[in-house]
């Protein structure tokens, strides 16, 4: 297991790195890197303009740029955002309780939606429900998340439910026809014919058979949570890393998204390596 622990980690600083660079990359030569919207203020003086361009001449060589940025990281120094003239640490440090407050109510919103209607829809087997629960998860896997983030602005509900959604509509599934062959298991039809009671059957013969399973599309929620929350928050005013990393992008700020892009690499790579590992251990333990 220690061995395992040690490839991922190095498996997820090699993804960082190369992902961090990549997203350097992408924004550099994105179309109108060079241009600033500051430049195009009519008082300002000619001076002021040439200066702002020039201020972004240490940026367009992005291979000096990533690796004196990389060499400021390791001190713990991200710069300074551009286009709100702030350190990127602080920015950083003010959004992510946000973000994660969001994510969080998110994630426990759609995991128990998801697991309720799925747990219930195995447990019953009536068609009619299983086709209610079917189609809401998909209308929901249907509606882009940009457009469910702008109802939930016209309707003045929470953006964590929009999170909960989104999140309920990518588990759902998975779970239903996971928990659906675990109930057609041998062990326990016979266990349901002795007469054991519903909530012992699945607390003690279906999720210790499933667990290692439901853990694996559990880390895969993480990621659906953490890039919903881009749009949901820019849309319904949210000041977390989502709005923030939209401000990024509207303005070029080459800094503070590679920052951004870190964080997202970072919480992605760590909720899958999680839930991997401790998928192990529940396939040692059965073993």
């Amino acid at each position: 297991m220690l061995r395992v622990i040690v490839r991922q980690i190095f498996r997820i600083a090699v993804t960082l790195l190369i992902g961090g660079l990549f997203a350097a990359t992408l924004i550099r030569y994105a179309p109108g890197f060079d241009s600033d919207e500051q430049s195009m203020d009519t008082r300002l003086s000619s001076e002021s303009v040439q200066a702002l361009r020039e201020a972004r001449t240490g940026d367009r060589n992005v291979f000096k740029f990533y690796a004196k940025f990389l060499g400021a990281a390791v001190h713990g120094d991200l710069g300074v955002s551009r286009s709100l003239n702030r350190p990127v640490k602080e920015l950083v440090r003010e959004r992510t309780p946000v973000t994660m407050k969001l994510m969080m109510l998110g994630l426990l919103s759609g995991w128990g939606l998801g697991l309720v209607l799925a747990v219930t829809a195995a447990m019953m087997r009536l068609a009619a429900y299983d086709v209610f629960a079917t189609t809401l998860s998909g209308l929901f896997l249907c509606i882009p998340s940009a457009v469910l983030a702008l109802v939930f602005v016209f309707a003045n509900a929470p953006g964590a439910l929009a999170i909960g959604l989104i999140v309920f509509a990518h588990v759902f599934r998975y779970w239903r026809n996971l928990l659906d062959k675990s109930y057609g298991m041998p062990h326990i039809m016979t266990a349901r014919a002795k007469g054991v009671g519903p909530v012992r059957i699945l607390t003690f013969h279906v999720l210790p058979v499933s667990g290692a399973q439901l853990l694996a599309v559990a880390g895969v929620s993480v990621s659906v949570a953490l890039g919903a929350t881009i749009p949901v928050e820019a849309l319904c005013g949210i000041p977390g890393i989502g709005q923030l990393a939209w401000q990024a992008a509207l303005g070029r700020d080459l800094s503070l998204l590679v920052t951004l892009t870190f964080i997202v690499t970072i919480v992605t790579l760590v909720a899958n390596t999680t839930s991997d590992l401790l998928g192990r251990s529940f396939r040692v333990q059965e073993a």
